[in-house]
């Protein structure tokens, strides 16, 4: 078991406990850091704490980091478009209605289940479900990801992350019309306080910004390219959501009735650009919309003639 010291200084004054150490802990996940909190793996001023509690200068924390479990996560031989694989990286091309990586109701059929499958050598860094998982896109997103082969490279990126270097770029088709060409959505991301599987702006969330330029226009929908500037948990749909243009095809934050028949949100992660973790260069990687989203657009188009 790690174990880690820190005083917290006056510019983390009011900071909440979880959000204090996932800015350190820049390789973990924040529901990973809050579950050994509420474990008791972590004390302030030798207490027990709830992850959201207030620090103040001068506090004393100390957090007990527990051995990775070995992993029992299965592995299953199901088919993976890839990219781009080297010994350091693999950048696939995730298909729609893939789970990333198992959780409860979804323990198998995962990206994660086929990466077992590919690969012997994953980064352990996120744990026993979460292999080599450096970012997520949701189930019914589809589009680039990267997953990384040992933990040096896993550090490497999701240090990119968190300094915002990293270039992700999606592609969503919204309901009604934008009116502005471009814009950005600067607004704080929290769990819904009542529905635990949504996520909501809120006052006291972290910070999340979205960068959107509209691609084309049809009678009642928007075709946008959103980068990111932070990747909070289904930012691009709750920020669209917020400034009054939700996702088409969302079952979540969209419209109750749907024009069309989908699977889910109309959004596709089209490029992924990083520094290599070991020659240093950039590489950037794009991936072409898929047929589910084409033929929703050429609908539209043809609505428009």
């Amino acid at each position: 078991m790690e174990n880690k010291d820190f005083i917290v200084d006056e510019n983390n004054e009011n900071k909440r406990l979880d959000i204090f150490l996932s800015d350190i802990f820049s390789d973990k996940s924040r529901s990973y850091l809050q579950k050994i909190i509420i474990l008791g793996n972590v004390t302030v001023n030798s207490l027990a704490k709830k992850p959201n509690f207030k620090l103040r200068a001068g506090d004393k924390i100390h957090i007990d980091i527990p051995e990775p479990v070995a992993l029992e996560v299965q592995a299953e031989d199901i088919p993976l478009k890839i990219v781009y694989e080297d010994s350091d990286v693999v950048v696939i091309d995730k298909t729609q209605g893939m789970v990333v990586h198992p959780a409860p109701g979804a323990q198998s059929g995962t990206l994660v289940n086929a990466l077992l499958s590919h690969c012997t050598d994953l980064s352990g860094i996120n744990g026993v479900s979460r292999p080599g998982i450096v970012h997520r896109i949701d189930k019914d997103t589809s589009g680039i990801l990267i997953v990384a082969k040992n933990d040096n490279a896993h550090n490497k990126l999701a240090l990119q992350l968190k300094d915002h270097t990293m270039n992700r770029i999606y592609v969503a088709l919204v309901e009604g019309k934008i009116r502005a060409d471009e814009g950005t959505i600067d607004a704080p991301l929290a769990r819904h306080p009542v529905e635990r599987i949504k996520v909501a702006v809120a006052k006291d969330g972290r910070r999340a910004v979205t960068h959107y330029k509209v691609l084309e226009r049809f009678e009642n929908n928007t075709l946008v390219e959103c980068k990111l500037e932070t990747g909070r948990t289904h930012q691009i749909r709750v920020h669209m959501l917020h400034i009054g243009h939700p996702l088409v095809g969302d079952p979540v934050y969209g419209y109750k009735k749907q024009r069309f028949n989908l699977q889910g949100q109309m959004l596709h992660a089209k490029t992924l650009g990083f520094i290599h973790p070991t020659t240093e260069k950039y590489m950037e990687f794009t991936s072409p919309l898929p047929e589910y989203f084409e033929k929703v657009l050429k609908i539209l188009r043809n609505e428009l003639k």
